[in-house]
């Protein structure tokens, strides 16, 4: 899902590379989706996660190769220098590489300077700019969060664990307001499978009190879906078999009011089907 935020909105890179790291980006100038294989690139083809170009002109202002690391992983410090090569053959355009990272252990070991040349020789070395929590911005005005909604995903997975906790969710919520519903819904599948204890508890609190537009489309779809598959999965815990005709009604279902009754029912039904009774 990190890297969809970036597909949808191609701006979020160069935006982050001015924000964090005071890269001189083109304000104005048109951001676009680069090819993300390197088809000239031999024995093997290459493919980086995403390719953003900044500028419509030809060349490019900028290309900015983006990956998204889960886990530090060795081979990353010799196919990286490739991408950043074979984009810049390719576009002709100066090049950097942005690398997205889940924990600040993960973002500390990738930022590890990469040196390509041989010990005693001239510095050549490539430095990856890292996004980890302790880089991301805290985005806690609503007027910011609505212009850079896909910013604010990544910052109340960075910071809901931060003091300022309510204002950043409170930020998400508002901002979920500007995607199209299904795209707000996947972000928002996202955030909640991403959080856990205090932080989902705090988002779960906002999200039974905020009155944003949002809130009868993606958000009544969240709920009914997260609660459609609890239900299912406390019948199957119970030793209850749970029919498809039966989990299709649960899963179909669109009434809130309608799926919290039969919630309140599932601990003492014999069978499955008695919820509808």
């Amino acid at each position: 899902m990190p890297l969809e935020l970036f597909r949808n909105r191609p701006t979020l890179a160069p935006e982050l590379l001015r924000m964090v790291y005071g890269v001189k980006v083109p304000e104005r100038a048109k951001v676009t989706l680069g090819s993300e294989t390197f088809n000239d690139v031999k024995p093997k083809e290459l493919r980086c996660d995403a390719t953003v170009l900044v500028g419509d002109g030809s060349p490019p202002d900028l290309g900015i190769i983006v990956e998204v690391q889960l886990q530090y992983k060795e081979d990353k410090r010799y196919t990286w220098p490739a991408y950043l090569a074979a984009l810049r053959a390719r576009c002709r355009c100066p090049v950097t590489l942005l690398v997205l990272c889940p924990t600040d252990a993960v973002a500390e070991t990738c930022a590890e300077p990469i040196d390509l040349g041989p010990e005693g020789g001239p510095e050549w070395v490539l430095k990856p700019l890292v996004l980890g929590p302790a880089q991301l911005p805290v985005v806690t005005d609503i007027e910011q969060a609505c212009r850079m909604p896909e910013l604010s995903v990544l910052s109340a997975l960075a910071h809901s664990d931060r003091p300022e906790r309510t204002q950043v969710l409170n930020a998400y919520c508002a901002a979920l307001s500007v995607p199209d519903p299904d795209t707000a819904f996947q972000y928002h599948q996202y955030v909640l499978s991403q959080l856990s204890g205090p932080a989902l508890a705090a988002l779960e609190e906002i999200m039974n009190t905020v009155t944003y537009e949002y809130k009868g489309t993606f958000l009544g779809k969240a709920f009914n879906e997260g609660e459609a598959k609890a239900l299912v999965k406390f019948l199957e815990a119970r030793g209850l078999e749970v029919s498809e005709r039966v989990r299709e009604r649960i899963m179909g279902c669109t009434d809130r009011d309608l799926l919290e009754r039969w919630i309140e029912r599932a601990a003492v039904v014999e069978s499955a089907e008695q919820l509808f009774d």
